[in-house]
Order: C-alpha cells, then sequence, then structure tokens
C-alpha cells in the first residue's frame, strides 16, 4: 500500500521550506502554506524564478500564528506581526500568473530590511499576506468549482509527487550523461518544492490518477504539474545548477510543450466540513480512488 512518505510547505513563497510530522488541510492548501508572498512594485510576485537565492531565505511563523521571523542568508533575522486588512494593514492588489487578489501589506520596515538582502536589480520589494484565502483567490474554474480558492501557490492548493517517479527520473538523467557523475548526479526531492511525497508506487502511477485518500481526507487530482526553471536551482545554495531535471523530463516525460512532474491536487470538501478538513501524518496510507491508464508521454 502507498503511503505518505513526507509532507512539506512554505509559508512565504519560493522561500525555503518546513517539513513537519503532520499537518492540517484547509480547502486552499496545508495550514500555513504560502500565505505570504514578495511582490515588486506593481504587486506581480516575485519568486525563485526572477531571483534563485529567495530560496535560501528561510521563514518560521510563531506557534501562535501572530508573527512570522525570516532568516537571510547571511543569518540575519527579522520578526514581524502578522499584518491584517481587518487589523488595519495597507491592502495591496498583488497577481499570481495574472491572476489578481487582495493582500495585507506588512509594514515599511520589512520591505526596508528585505532591500538589504535582496540583489538590488529586484528593485522595490514588498512582502504580503494573504489574511482570507477562503474568498481572495478562486481556482482556476476549468479544474474547479466556483467556491474552491487557493493561497498563493502557483495554481492549486496541493502538489504531490513520488518516490518512485523520482528515482525514476534520476535513472535517465544518469543515462543521458553517461561517464559524467556531475551532470548526471541524482537529484533530490527538493528541487520539485511538493507537499505531499508519497512512497511505495511504480514510477509515474500518479500520472494516472484522478482521486486519492490521503489518510482519512480525499482528494481531487485536477491536472498534472508543469515544470519551469525552479526545479534547476539548488534549493540549498540558492545557485542554478544547469539544465536538469528539465533537460531529462523534455526527452523523457513531456506532454506536448509541458515537462511533466506531479500532480496538483484540490481537497475534496464535504459540505460540513468547517475550516480545517482534517489533517495529515507522515506514515498516512494512500489510497488511489479512481485512476485510469496513465498517458504515455511524448518522447524525444
Amino acid at each position: 500500500m502507498p503511503s505518505l512518505h513526507s509532507l512539506h510547505l512554505y509559508p512565504v513563497k519560493s522561500m525555503y521550506r518546513l517539513s513537519p510530522p503532520s499537518a492540517d488541510v484547509h480547502p486552499w492548501g496545508l495550514a500555513g502554506d504560502r500565505r505570504w508572498m514578495l511582490v515588486d512594485a506593481e504587486g506581480v510576485a516575485v519568486t525563485q524564478r526572477d531571483e534563485p537565492s529567495i530560496g535560501r531565505f528561510r521563514p518560521v511563523p510563531s506557534a501562535d500564528g501572530t508573527s512570522l521571523s525570516l532568516t537571510a542568508p547571511d543569518g540575519s533575522t527579522h520578526t514581524l506581526a502578522v499584518p491584517t486588512l481587518a487589523g488595519g494593514a495597507p491592502e495591496a492588489t498583488v497577481s499570481v500568473f495574472g491572476t489578481h487578489f487582495s493582500a495585507a501589506t506588512a509594514p515599511k520596515d520589512t520591505s526596508g530590511w528585505l532591500a538589504e538582502h535582496l540583489p538590488a536589480k529586484l528593485g522595490e520589494v514588498r512582502l504580503v499576506h494573504l489574511d482570507r484565502p477562503e474568498v481572495s483567490r478562486p481556482i482556476n474554474p476549468k479544474y474547479a468549482g466556483p467556491d474552491e480558492t487557493v493561497s498563493m501557490a502557483d495554481g492549486y492548493p496541493l502538489l504531490l509527487t513520488t518516490t518512485a517517479s523520482l528515482v525514476e527520473l534520476n535513472a535517465r538523467i544518469a543515462e543521458d550523461h553517461p561517464g559524467d557523475e556531475r551532470k548526471g548526479a541524482a537529484l533530490p526531492m527538493e528541487r520539485f518544492r511538493p507537499n505531499l511525497v508519497v512512497a511505495g508506487t511504480e514510477p509515474w502511477a500518479e500520472d494516472g490518477w484522478r482521486r486519492v485518500r490521503v489518510g482519512g481526507l480525499e482528494f481531487r487530482v485536477a491536472k498534472p504539474c508543469a515544470r519551469c526553471v525552479v526545479t534547476t536551482t539548488d534549493q540549498e545554495t540558492g545557485e542554478r545548477r544547469g539544465p536538469e531535471p528539465l533537460r531529462a523530463l523534455g526527452r523523457h516525460h513531456r506532454f506536448g510543450q509541458k515537462l511533466v512532474f506531479g500532480q496538483n491536487l484540490v481537497p475534496v470538501r464535504p459540505a460540513s466540513a468547517g475550516e480545517v478538513l482534517g489533517t495529515l501524518t507522515v506514515g498516512d496510507e494512500v489510497e488511489v480512488l479512481e485512476a485510469v491508464e496513465a498517458p504515455q508521454p511524448d518522447r524525444r
């Protein structure tokens, strides 16, 4: 039986991960996942796509959820109270991939601290907080119902990957670079920034999943996750590390123009459910409730 191998969340979009043994699930994602993000002067998300070193900043929410501590790569720290619109924080219109929504802006001293520790080429950068995820940002209606929302993640509440698919992908990377240990080196799962990592499957089995149950919670598989340059970024050093895994995905796991690794999930919300749908714990059983034959990728 497949099982939940690990859990990961990212308090600030594109910053370093937390990997707790358990996490509550909300309709819009794991509790505390991507509720913050950096934006430029126009309110557009600033991510590792723009600057890979953002991944080296470490965010840690307080236990009571009222503050956030940030640690820069040089060890400097900054702590701020969580801003809310109801509490009078300035409202900002921000966007992720062209979807606009409202967020609360962190104090100016936070922007000043960020300016001291981020590359000057980024210009003005602000930190914003999504304090009303239940109404602020709807999921693409092509893949969701009218009341389903998402945090500041790229598009969907959760991302699932499997250890077997990573093993298979790393085998293809090694085969594509015979005799070159550096270019053919295995990549860690952290490159793909998942929320749920599942063990005990066949490679690429998740490509055919349509509904899954993890522990006591059910999820709908919305669509495959197309990968970008962030996967080429070493999440420990904040450096781009060459073309892999995008080169290997392009050769071995490409669907049309999409280089696919992992599946986007939407929690199934029972009519009587509250804000917290339940809790996931590492080791939970994973049951495939509905599946089709996994599609065959376009190979080069």
